[in-house]
This record gives C-alpha cells, structure tokens and sequence, in this order.
C-alpha cells in the first residue's frame, strides 16, 4: 500500500506522527467505453466553452458560481487556506461507540504509526479499547475539512469520514405516521423466522457473483477468439502511447488546433501545408467508417 497522507494525530499534550492508506479498494473488472462499430477507444476532453480549445488539466482553476456571478478560485487560493496547509489530525472528544450513527460513516483509512517508537499509537489504541469510546478528530485531505471517527479494528487506529450533520436527509415518510397494530403472535412468527435465519456474520462468505460471472464471461471471449488487437482500437495514436494519460492527449490536440488556427491566418505556407495534412489524416476514421457500412449494406 501507497500512503496518501502523512502528518500526527494530535490530544493534549500527545502527539502521534502517522501515516494515512486507504483501507479499501474496488475490487470491479475495469471497463472502458468503445465505439460499438468498431470497437474504437471513446476519449473525453475537457472544452473550453468561450473558445472551443481544448484545455490542458495544468490550466484548470475552479469557480463558484451563484448563478449570476463566477468566482475563479486559482491553486494559490486554496493553498491559502489554514485548513489545507494543516497536517494535523485533532481531536475534538471521544465519545461513546454507540453514539456513532452507521449511516454517517464514510470512507476508511488505516493509521500506521510512523516514529522511532509505536508507544503513543499503541497507548492510545489501549486507551480506547478500555473504555469503549470513539474518538471524533478533524483534518484536512484533498482541499477539504474532514469529521472523522477514530476508531479500533484489530492492532491498528481506523480512521473512517462522517458524512456532515447536513448531508445526511431526513427519513420523513407519512406512510409511517399512522396508527399500525402488531399483535403478539404477528412478533412472535417474525421472531421465528428471525431466529431460523439467525447466524454469525462472516463476510467471507459472500462474494460479488456479478463480478464474477462478468470476469467468466470475459474470460469466455477471448478463449473464443471474439476479441480484437488493442493496438487497434487507439486510432491515431501510437502503440507506445496508448496507455498513456489522458492529459498528454490533450496537449496533443491542444496543439494541433493551435497549429490549425495559425495556418488559417496564414503565417507561413509551411504551416497551412500541416494543416491540409491534418485534415486528410482526420478524414480517414471518417473514411474508413463509410467504407465499412457500405460494406455491411
């Protein structure tokens, strides 16, 4: 595991240097998105709206918009902020377990101590096992002020995101207002059934059947042959770029069209030579895909 935060978690007077990982992780097959026709790669780009270019994600600031007004808010904006210079996990006060609603629990990170000596991360862990609190701490991670609970889960500190009091909705459902009746031997069949079903949870031994007959039937394609050559599902790009980021695509339109506009003001005959070269190497997707539907008919 890679750490993706490292700062100290701090009460009173004790401080205890950590590092954060993220303690899941999305065990889905990766799927991308295709051209149905032929099986050509779907790229997305970020646009400009004012000029149609495409901006590379170096150039990106982001803006609050009040529907009348755009605030442009830079990097050197956000940086500014003491919550995001902040390195600290603090803790705000340790709380019963059970106060602790499930349904406000969010992402989960490990803490791995990191000193010299894991005294202070092991007192502490002890000291919340004995008596059975939670501790709700605040820090800060990826431009935004986090409320967390700190908790146990084995040998290590789990940090695991509360959703904010305004983020959860209220359950207000009038079906629920009126009157219901439950008679005692309804509860006592309910129990019933309850305890015929009743086991120890053990997530083990459950898994994701969807996933896995999605991986079967993948598996099943390329046994069969029914795949293509990836290489050429990249269109013009070039094998060794192909699973490059996106971002380096962009830089290369981003220059192509910079290419093209200089051409139409006509700067140079070299460079309006490129640009009726260009064209003819985007017809030819175009092209190719007429030629194959006439085919097909």
């Amino acid at each position: 595991m890679r750490a993706i935060w490292k700062g100290a978690l701090t009460f009173g007077l004790v401080n205890v240097p950590v590092k954060v990982y993220s303690a899941t992780e999305d065990h889905d097959v990766p799927l991308h998105q295709v051209h149905a026709a032929d099986g050509g790669r779907i790229r997305y780009q970020r646009i400009c709206e004012i000029d149609g270019e495409v901006v590379p994600y170096s150039e990106i600031d982001r803006a609050y918009d009040d529907g009348e007004r755009t605030v442009i808010l830079t990097k050197d904006d956000f940086a500014s902020l003491p919550s995001e210079r902040s390195r600290e996990i603090d803790v705000v006060e340790f709380v019963p377990s059970e106060q602790v609603d499930l349904l406000t629990l969010d992402r989960a990170y490990y803490l791995e101590p990191d000193s010299a000596s894991p005294k202070a991360y092991v007192l502490l862990r002890k000291t919340l096992e004995q008596t059975d609190r939670t501790a709700i701490v605040r820090f800060s991670l990826r431009q935004k002020t986090r409320l967390a609970a700190l908790r146990v889960r084995g040998d290590v500190l789990v940090l695991q995101t509360l959703l904010w009091a305004d983020e959860v909705r209220e359950a207000a459902f009038p079906a629920l207002d009126e009157s219901v009746k439950i008679s005692a031997k309804e509860l006592e069949m309910s129990a019933a059934l309850v305890d015929s079903f009743a086991s120890d949870f053990d997530p083990e031994e459950f898994a994701d059947e969807y996933q896995q007959e999605l991986r079967t039937l993948i598996e099943a394609k390329l046994e069969k042959g029914d795949a293509l050559d990836t290489s050429e599902t990249f269109g013009a790009q070039d094998e060794g770029e192909a699973g490059g980021e996106v971002i380096d695509l962009m830089e290369a339109l981003r220059a192509s069209v910079e290419k093209s506009r200089a051409s139409r003001e006509g700067k140079t005959d070299a460079a309006a030579s490129g640009s009726s070269s260009k064209k003819k190497a985007d017809d030819k997707p175009a092209k190719k895909k007429a030629a194959k539907q006439e085919k097909a008919s």
